[in-house]
């Protein structure tokens, strides 16, 4: 919008509606720069927290890794149930131990979980799974392994992207996320020998989609530097179990963790520099009135 016409000697231009002057509608003058604003609600990144923020795809791709790279494993016959049942069983007991420990008992006081609740709860859990791990097992006979697998990599990939990160956004889903995972666990589960491997495999799923993820935002939220650790120490266990499989595999996964949680970071920094939002007179009016009132 410029100004069309020159001003009407006499008369000085009024940013009104209800009052007739002496001027096109689209008449404005050299005040109408004046409001220009650029980058109002333009954040300000810094390289350290948005590469700390970054650890949380890092460690969901690193999750995703150790699952399929169990799953290989026991398919392969070189990792047996029991063994994973009792790594998986030792790990989610100190897991439960440092959730509490982490801040001192206040986030299960605040929610009034009972740890005779937790115990019930993990025995229903493990009984009905337990006790459908046949009807897993055959649940997929009748479909092909390469469409079971084509299954299995969409439900993974959708467990990626709708993970809760921790970013505001409509794309976010915590339970489609987890549902999917799980899903993507009884496919692969179905092509194992045994219903035993089935059950292991779905409740080990369930500790590294679901139980592995609340303790680390726990981590996160109280202790940053643990949480760092624990991510760096994680990401360097699943690139060792990925080069026992496949040394170029691991190269290219080391990539992309090094991409995603240093690259991407320097990218955002230097295109938030580039910025160039305008706001003004022009803006759409916005309602900060409480209107609440009129409502009733």
């Amino acid at each position: 919008m410029t100004c069309a016409q020159q001003p009407v000697p006499g008369r000085r231009w009024q940013k009104v509606l209800y009052e007739r002057q002496p001027f096109p509608d689209n008449y404005v003058d050299q005040r109408f720069l004046e409001e220009l604003r650029k980058n109002v609600h333009a954040r300000q990144y810094r390289y350290q927290a948005v590469v700390f923020q970054s650890g949380a795809v890092v460690q969901q791709l690193c999750s995703v890794c150790v699952f399929v790279l169990t799953w290989w494993y026991m398919d392969a016959g070189m990792l047996s149930p029991q063994g994973l049942f009792g790594a998986a069983l030792v790990s989610s007991l100190l897991g439960y131990v440092l959730f509490d420990a982490v801040d001192g008992g206040a986030g299960r006081w605040a929610s009034g979980r009972t740890r005779w609740a937790d115990l019930k709860s993990t025995l229903v859990f493990a009984a009905f799974t337990y006790g459908f791990s046949p009807v897993l097992k055959t649940l997929t006979e009748s479909i092909s392994t390469d469409t079971i697998y084509a299954m299995s990599a969409l439900m993974l990939l959708g467990h990626l992207i709708f993970f809760d990160y921790g970013a505001n956004a409509a794309i976010v889903s915590s339970t489609l996320s987890l549902n999917m995972a799980i899903f993507a666990s009884v496919c692969l589960a179905s092509r194992l020998p045994r219903a035993l491997h089935a059950f292991v495999m779905v409740t080990f799923a369930m500790q590294i989609f679901a139980l592995w993820p609340m303790l680390q935002k726990k981590l996160k939220a109280q202790t940053p530097r643990c949480y760092v650790g624990v991510t760096v120490l994680f990401a360097l266990a699943a690139l060792a179990g990925l080069a026992t499989v496949s040394s170029v595999g691991a190269v290219l996964f080391a990539s992309l963790l090094l991409a995603i949680s240093c690259l991407c970071p320097y990218c955002l920094i230097r295109l938030q520099l580039l910025k160039d939002n305008i706001h003004g007179p022009w803006d759409e009016a916005e309602i900060k009135e409480d209107l609440s009132r009129f409502l009733m």
